[in-house]
């Protein structure tokens, strides 16, 4: 869920004690970036990363805290812009004749990011109750 250059072993390089106090288990799920119920916060931290969004609530009368995770989805486009070429000596910009330029037409394929739920880790009293994540 995060960026390409924090992964699960960063976060447990960076993080060795919270890494040694998992259980076997855990820490097998957590090396392959993976969650299950009954994990704790540092388990998910380690596996997934810091959560892009936190929110507090209760559910049956017990606290929870629910992590968002947001991934970045590429959309391709095409897009038309006209404009007016700035830069350079002469033709397009300031140099001993003046001011010029001269005006383009440009388009083509491009690409925008588009923002998505990736995930969300519910906990109540500390563990994870339940869990959701887009399928990758």
């Amino acid at each position: 869920m995060q960026c390409a250059s924090s992964t699960p072993q960063t976060r447990i390089q960076r993080n060795p004690q919270l890494y040694a106090n998992l259980s076997t288990r855990d820490r097998q799920l957590v090396n392959s970036g993976v969650i299950r119920e009954g994990m704790t916060r540092d388990a998910v931290f380690l596996a997934w990363g810091r959560p892009d969004s936190v929110t507090a609530g209760t559910n049956r009368g017990r606290e929870t805290e629910s992590w968002t995770y947001v991934g970045q989805r590429p959309v391709r486009t095409m897009n038309m812009s006209m404009g007016f070429g700035m830069g350079g000596f002469g033709y397009g910009g300031w140099g001993p004749y003046g001011m010029g330029g001269y005006p383009y037409m440009g388009g083509g394929p491009s690409v925008m990011y588009i923002p998505y739920t990736a995930g969300v880790v519910e906990f109540s009293s500390g563990r994870v109750v339940r869990w959701a994540a887009t399928a990758r």
